[in-house]
């Protein structure tokens, strides 16, 4: 249950009994309605803007409108007081009883803990990595493959019906670029020497095994014949042979995708051909002529009649192009077709994750959604920031498979499928990370995903000790649930309770707003405290976990320590980590 949730419930039936009794005006609009943590946690355990939001509508002062709220909500079961704060912010604080309800709670659901039914299972369509077919995944796509399958994760958690996608661009002159590298390496592995690799092609040795894989499934067909023969076949047998490559790093990385959407399908299919069409019978497409770029002189500019989309008929700064006066498509006519496709297959909440490079399109892509699916689909998009290699603080530049970045697969080789998915949570995925080899693998307090695992480890630790120094005992869920909660009477206990009272919220928000990494720094906090408790305990013996001559705290205490070992696995399980049993 999200406490936080619920007691905002019990706000707005107060609210509702007010306007029975005659002191509120009927109507008031309660969306910015909010009950959330005080941003000072010595002012309470939550933190009510009612009377903030609604004075104005209500014609009453804000601290006169919260005291009818908080008289109210004094009334609340669980509620010990409920105080006026400031111009009108209303602060509560909860008997402890609630918070040993968390506990049992915790105990009863295990992993299921922080997982909700709020939205109801609407679909959500979570587009990621989405890579060019033309070489192994880098290290910018590992940060946004991670956070792509992170948020699936937590909209899932949240109770949404996700569905994760790749869309393979698979369209454009890239992939005929790579079809003449593959050629090349077809050439050299039936015995011809190539040279030096030519500008302008992909110099990998990666493509040197689609070549020798081509050349046995082909044999000597494709020497002397004519580009326009063999550039389908090599095509489609390279993009083929990457994305195998794609999907085996991706694998590596514990990431399976529900769809992959093949942007060369949707122009043979006439998608695309249908979508602008669309936007033609709507009057959103027209032959114009563009501006000059930014810095560029109108004499150094040459405008050419070309087919433009209304972008600034749904918030774009610029209307931008979809055919070019040559009569080709541009790239962005196959993302509008796109769109409009994911939209026909029942989408109406749509992510897509993008790397730092794309951000200037993020405008022109939600405007045409919005235009193509009449305002019906919502799109947000995130940008994945670059992230730098480092390796005791000096860049990591090469690698020795791609020749020119650092591969994906090279990463997680490196240091392990866990810390990399966790690491590249560790900032906001708009912000720059820096990924340091040396430093992720350190066992300290500055290392986020030791840290949060040696609190897991040690959870487990006090569960063997505890078997060790009370022979029979029963540590199972259902026994625990039994224990006298009341004993819990340290501040450090129950700031771990309320802690752990928090995370269905979390959980909750950090979906609404598409932010996994909020879990990253809840799970780290979450970590700090226990931490805390137990270097308490190693000072003073009567705070320690387990008191072999009063088992009945005992008891309390170790129900307290496997619900935060519950919590941690449960946010590092959305993470897609596994929790470790000990560290060594």
């Amino acid at each position: 249950m999200n406490l936080f949730r619920d007691m905002r419930g019990r706000l707005l039936e107060a609210l509702q009994a007010l306007v029975a009794e005659g002191k509120l005006p009927e109507g008031l609009e309660t969306a910015r309605v909010a009950v959330e943590p005080p941003r000072d946690a010595s002012h309470g355990d939550m933190a009510a803007n009612a009377a903030m939001v609604l004075a104005k509508d209500a014609r009453m002062k804000p601290r006169d409108l919260a005291g009818l709220i908080a008289e109210k909500l004094e009334a609340v079961p669980g509620v010990a007081s409920a105080e006026i704060a400031g111009p009108g912010f209303i602060n509560l604080r909860l008997d402890a009883t609630v918070w040993h309800g968390c506990l049992g709670e915790i105990l009863e659901e295990g992993g299921r803990y922080g997982r909700s039914d709020a939205s109801n299972g609407e679909r959500v369509n979570v587009e990621f990595v989405s890579a060019n077919p033309t070489g192994p995944l880098h290290i910018g796509h590992a940060r946004g493959a991670v956070f792509g399958d992170v948020l699936a994760s937590l909209l899932d958690a949240a109770g949404y019906d996700v569905c994760r996608e790749f869309y393979i661009n698979d369209a454009g002159a890239q992939v005929d670029i790579l079809a003449r590298s593959a050629y090349l390496r077809y050439r050299e592995a039936r015995g011809e020497a190539i040279g030096t690799i030519p500008e302008g092609l992909y110099p990998g040795d990666y493509l040197k095994e689609v070549g020798m894989a081509l050349a046995a499934a082909d044999g000597d067909r494709w020497m002397t014949a004519d580009e326009a023969d063999w550039l389908p076949r090599v095509r489609g047998f390279a993009i083929d042979a990457m994305m195998v490559l794609i999907k085996e790093d991706l694998g590596a990385l514990g990431i399976h995708h529900d769809v992959f959407t093949s942007e060369r399908k949707l122009v043979d299919d006439g998608k695309v051909a249908a979508a602008l069409q669309w936007l033609e019978d709507n009057g959103l497409i027209y032959v114009g002529t563009l501006e000059p770029p930014k810095g560029m002189k109108p004499d150094d500019w040459e405008p050419k009649p070309q087919t433009l989309f209304k972008a600034t008929a749904f918030g774009d700064d610029v209307d931008h192009v979809v055919k070019r006066s040559d009569g080709t498509l541009t790239y962005f006519a196959g993302d509008i077709a796109y769109h409009r496709d994911k939209f026909q297959r029942g989408f109406k909440a749509l992510i897509d994750v993008w790397g730092a490079d794309h951000g200037g399109h993020v405008k022109r892509v939600q405007a045409a959604t919005k235009a193509i699916t009449q305002g019906q689909a919502a799109l947000d998009v995130k940008i994945c920031q670059i992230v730098r290699i480092m390796d005791k603080g000096e860049p990591v530049k090469m690698s020795k498979r791609a020749g020119t970045f650092v591969t994906l697969r090279e990463l997680v080789d490196e240091v392990g499928k866990d810390v990399v998915r966790f690491i590249m949570l560790t900032r906001k995925n708009d912000a720059g990370l820096d990924f340091d080899l040396t430093a992720v693998t350190e066992q300290s307090r500055d290392n986020p995903v030791f840290y949060v695992q040696y609190a897991h480890a040690r959870c487990r630790s006090v569960s063997r000790m505890a078997e060790a120094a009370l022979p029979g005992i029963d540590l199972s869920p259902a026994a625990l649930r039994q224990a006298n909660f009341a004993r819990l009477t340290d501040e450090s206990e129950l700031g771990l309770m309320k802690s752990m009272g928090n995370w269905p919220r979390m959980v909750e928000s950090a979906a609404e707003a598409h932010e996994p990494h909020r879990l990253a720094f809840y799970m780290y906090d979450l970590a700090s405290e226990f931490h805390a408790l137990w270097t308490k305990g190693k000072e003073d013996v009567s705070l320690r976990f387990i008191v072999e001559n009063d088992p009945e705290l005992s008891s309390a205490r170790l129900a307290l320590v496997r619900c935060v070992q519950t919590v941690i696995a449960a946010g590092l399980g959305i993470f897609g980590v596994q929790p470790v049993e000990e560290l060594r």
